[in-house]
């Protein structure tokens, strides 16, 4: 049989939580609004410290390709911590937003791939011809 912690022993850790909180709302970044704007396509955030910040939608996991009327409907939880679309199924923390991560790490990867597969550096064009000379892309194993 489990034994539940004391009243005493969960007031305790309650405590502790609370304090984590407040130390984290003080140090991390926090939104007081978040909007979508269709002009530019990217979502707009509002942070309690003045500042805004801006991502487009299109390089977002889970908003790309989206409805402009859905990606009105973007909420801020947990005192500023985190943004949600209901609709779509899809969170976002502010920290994380601000640290670039618009999606899971394979998306980032595909997303990075994509653009760096369409750059044209004259290095690029050299291996390419190097490579078509000897046959073409080696096969994958």
């Amino acid at each position: 049989m489990t034994q539940l912690p004391s009243d005493e022993a969960l007031a305790d850790a309650i405590r502790r939580a609370k304090a984590a909180g407040q130390a984290a709302d003080r140090r991390e970044p926090r939104a007081l609004s978040a909007r979508y704007d269709g002009r530019t396509r990217r979502v707009v955030l509002e942070l309690r410290d003045g500042c805004a910040f801006a991502f487009p939608v299109e390089q977002t996991e889970g908003l790309k390709g989206a409805a402009p009327d859905l990606l009105r409907k973007v909420e801020v939880l947990g005192d500023g911590y985190a943004l949600r679309w209901e609709t779509l199924d899809v969170d976002y923390t502010v920290p994380g937003l601000l640290a670039g991560r618009l999606g899971s790490r394979r998306w980032m990867a595909k997303v990075m791939g994509e653009v760096g597969g369409r750059s044209r550096s004259t290095a690029k064009v050299r291996a390419a011809r190097r490579n078509g000379r000897k046959g073409g892309r080696p096969r994958g194993s």
